[in-house]
């Protein structure tokens, strides 16, 4: 049994190769983060594991992968690159990482969350382009962050928030407690947040949770955070509100379209600050992410 890691990037690589150890069963490192989902039968090439990070997997493409068992995917968000029900039918399992980057997507969250209330990126722009761009930025101390979902970045989200004095709501599926976070229902959240910050994961229930609806109830002139995956947005609504000033902004690292089209309707929004996906990509989270892919790994192997 031997694994192949289809897309990997140069720095996941080198990850892989510092963190295999004598036994583990081999692992075929093919460096080409652009890889197409066309070319994934060849690249496995009878490979019983695959290990993903961003690369679709269709799953009229997962027949063609003869001998595939099992996909290691490299974080918890496999819903958005394949269909995890259909390929059990096939009999392919899909195993998800989690918590290998709370602080990475945390640090992130905080930091779109910043750059929105006091309008960075477009200063930055403007400033490129010549003009000297000055506006009123939202100050953030005493203001309310809502947090939809509070699983481990949730939680890291709410202490370093604490940190810049802001009051914190959160709502969670399942109950929850946590000191200094008040657990309300998503119609108090979304009334009384400054700011809203996602942080579900995709399912189908989960879908387009941030409905044109629930987008209305916000407060007027709050801010959008999405770290998590665009599904759980209405987007169409949520350019809507941008436009017309019910959002004051949104800043968001995930989109329904990867990479994001140039002509895309937010790129041509002033107030929305835009990331690539990239909120937990520190070196911190890589390692972690990579030590829990060659876990699996192990595991898959040792079941036999």
């Amino acid at each position: 049994m031997h694994a192949v890691f289809v897309d990997a990037s140069d720095t996941l690589a080198l990850i892989m190769e510092q963190q295999a150890k004598p036994g583990d069963p081999p692992m075929v490192i093919h460096r080409d983060p652009d890889v197409k989902p066309g070319d994934l039968p060849g690249v496995l090439a009878g490979a019983a594991i695959a290990v993903i990070d961003h690369t679709y997997l269709p799953t009229p493409i997962a027949t063609q992968c003869t001998g595939l068992k099992h996909v290691v995917f490299l974080g918890t968000g496999a819903r958005s690159y394949m269909n995890i029900e259909e390929l059990a039918e096939l009999g392919i399992t899909v195993h998800l990482i989690r918590g290998y980057g709370d602080t990475a997507v945390a640090e992130a969250t905080i930091a779109l969350m910043w750059a929105a209330a006091r309008n960075l990126a477009l200063m930055d722009r403007e400033m490129r382009a010549g003009q000297w761009l000055r506006e009123d930025g939202m100050q953030l101390t005493g203001k309310t962050l809502g947090l939809i979902g509070f699983g481990g970045i949730g939680a890291e989200v709410a202490r370093i928030a604490h940190g810049s004095g802001m009051k914190v709501l959160a709502w969670n599926r399942s109950p929850k407690t946590a000191a200094g976070v008040t657990f309300v229902d998503v119609d108090t959240l979304l009334r009384d947040s400054h700011v809203v910050s996602l942080h579900l994961l995709l399912d189908d229930d989960t879908r387009g949770f941030l409905s044109r609806e629930r987008i209305a109830a916000m407060r007027p002139g709050a801010i959008l955070i999405n770290t998590a995956r665009a599904g759980l947005t209405d987007e169409a609504a949520m350019i809507d509100a941008l436009r017309s000033g019910h959002l004051r902004h949104a800043a968001l690292d995930v989109f329904d379209i990867e990479p994001l089209p140039q002509d895309h309707p937010l790129t041509m929004l002033p107030n929305v600050t835009l990331s690539a996906h990239s909120a937990f990509r520190t070196p911190e989270a890589s390692v972690n992410l990579i030590e829990a892919s060659l876990a699996h790994c192990r595991r898959i192997a040792t079941a036999g």
